[in-house]
């Protein structure tokens, strides 16, 4: 699918679990204020901002019995009824936000160890999206995600 929506938005420091905000300032080149990937200076490609489909954590849950939150998962913005997978390397828009996807956020020891065992098997292939953003901007819960080419 080339379209979706915000389901949730996770932002905080970096030696706490993200926290659930109703919408917050994305800054081209840098990342979402308030969070731990934040860079004043400039963001690494594909730090800026990270999303999961919310599909992901269902499937994980309903296939391997492990149930996360989407604040758990360490990502920044939770969709739904979008492939993520499938913007890597592509251009999109999260609300009025310009994004570019650049690489798969597959899950790691560290997220297993904040939450449950199992998770890198249960999250493989579908951890979710590392992206640069483009334009400054907000996301807000229930902004769309579309893919733009």
């Amino acid at each position: 699918m080339t379209t979706g929506r915000v389901e949730a938005i996770n932002v905080g420091p970096a030696e706490q679990l993200p926290a659930p905000v109703e919408r917050v300032r994305a800054d081209a080149g840098k990342g979402l204020v308030g969070n731990r990937y934040y860079f004043e200076d400039g963001a690494k490609p594909g730090q800026a901002l990270t999303l999961i489909a919310a599909e992901a954590l269902e499937a994980m849950a309903a296939e391997n019995g492990i149930e996360i939150t989407a604040a758990e998962s360490r990502r920044n913005v939770l969709t739904r009824g979008i492939d993520v997978n499938a913007l890597v390397g592509r251009r999109f828009r999260v609300g009025d936000v310009e994004c570019v996807g650049v690489e798969l956020c597959h899950p790691c020891k560290h997220l297993e160890s904040m939450t449950k065992p199992g998770v890198i098997k249960g999250l493989a292939n579908r951890g979710g999206l590392n992206a640069d953003i483009l334009t400054d901007g907000e996301i807000a819960v229930g902004a769309e995600v579309v893919a733009v080419d």
